[in-house]
């Protein structure tokens, strides 16, 4: 499967916790839908715990369903897992982030976000 976007917990958490950069997501996460969209499985987890803990658990659980309706959630297979440790090594990324960029690598996708570990890789659309 070959998607456009991939948007970074970062930017679903901003959108959903109505931050100050969320007018900037909302043109991504407006758009989305799941034949040009992906999210790995590990930003569910990040938004889910985030909104949870600022809005409560009904806010977590329909940003986490909105993210599953209008993207596609890839899960954690070998090729990505060790694409993401290799990420990992070279560049010091933490496990969560090594896995979202390789997640955004294997499907050829633009990765959309605020998360400052990021702003210099190629194909990065960030909001900052």
């Amino acid at each position: 499967m070959k998607v456009n976007v991939l948007i970074d917990s970062s930017g679903w958490i901003e959108y959903f916790a109505e931050g100050e950069l969320a007018p900037k997501y909302a043109k991504y996460i407006e758009a989305a839908n799941s034949s040009e969209y992906a999210t790995p499985a590990i930003v569910l987890y990040e938004v889910y715990k985030r909104i949870k803990s600022v809005k409560g658990e009904d806010a977590a659980l329909k940003a986490v369903a909105h993210i599953i309706d209008r993207t596609t959630v890839i899960s954690i297979d070998k090729k990505i897992a060790l694409n993401a440790a290799e990420i990992s090594l070279k560049t010091k990324l933490s496990m969560a982030d090594a896995i979202i960029k390789a997640v955004a690598e294997d499907k050829g996708a633009k990765l959309v976000t605020g998360d400052g570990h990021f702003k210099d890789f190629r194909d990065v659309v960030f909001i900052g």
